[in-house]
């Protein structure tokens, strides 16, 4: 893998990594290589060998990316998590500036880079939902439940997703988990609409704060993402093992 484009220090722009999950054996037994005894413990843990692979090449890849960044190699990274269990940069690199989210579903992960700002992440397959309307009562704003109501019935599901991903990628970038209510802000929702930030009523003047960004991460998956910053360059990139 080449070294990823060097982010700006005080700049705006984004870094959001593609990264594929399912590998062959021969591949993944390297990557594992890189990953610590606690992380390879939580790898044991996982009953099915297809989520045992998928959490490897994750935190593999999510290694190398930082290692890339921060000139170091990828067993010299380590983490933190703060009460809410938002991963951070620990020991040396602490100090770098460097924030980062990660997302996983299937056989996908987005990861997310920026300098000395908060940023997540969010990706999920869409798949037909039974009983989507319930859950979307139940977490969904009611802003965002009478724009879901209104759309024709071939959209919903989509608009469920976009609407999933984009409250999970502002949560997870704020930091704070499920303290911060699902309903306690609106995103949009609406296929083909602008994703933005409409109201945080925990956070007064966030939607200047925050901004969405909606990503395409392949066919039958749906991505957003959250940063701290009303204007950021968000760039692209496919991490290749």
């Amino acid at each position: 893998m080449d070294d990823p484009v060097p982010l700006s220090p005080g700049g705006d722009d984004v870094h959001v990594w593609r990264i594929p999950l399912d590998l062959p054996p021969p591949l993944l037994a390297g990557l594992a290589a890189v990953l610590s005894a606690d992380e390879r413990s939580r790898a044991a843990r996982f009953r099915f060998d297809i989520h045992r692979t998928r959490f490897t090449a994750g935190r593999a890849a999510l290694r190398h990316l930082l290692a890339s960044y921060l000139r170091i190699r990828p067993g010299e990274v380590s983490f933190r998590y703060s009460a809410h269990g938002k991963p951070s940069l620990a020991g040396s690199a602490a100090g770098s500036g460097l924030r980062f989210n990660f997302s996983n579903a299937g056989g996908l992960a987005l990861a997310a880079f920026v300098l000395d700002r908060e940023v997540g992440v969010d990706v999920e397959e869409v798949k037909r939902v039974a009983d989507f309307t319930a859950i979307a009562e139940r977490f969904f704003s009611p802003a965002e439940n009478e724009v879901l109501r209104a759309l024709p019935p071939e959209s919903r599901d989509a608009a469920f997703f976009t609407c999933w991903t984009r409250k999970e990628a502002y949560i997870k970038a704020v930091g704070e988990g499920l303290s911060i209510p699902l309903d306690s802000f609106d995103v949009t929702l609406a296929p083909g609409g602008p994703p933005r930030l409409l109201a945080t009523r925990g956070e007064p003047g966030g939607e200047a704060r925050w901004s969405l960004h909606a990503l395409h991460p392949g066919p039958g998956f749906v991505g957003a993402l959250a940063v701290e910053a009303p204007e950021p360059e968000v760039r692209c990139f496919d991490w290749e093992p």
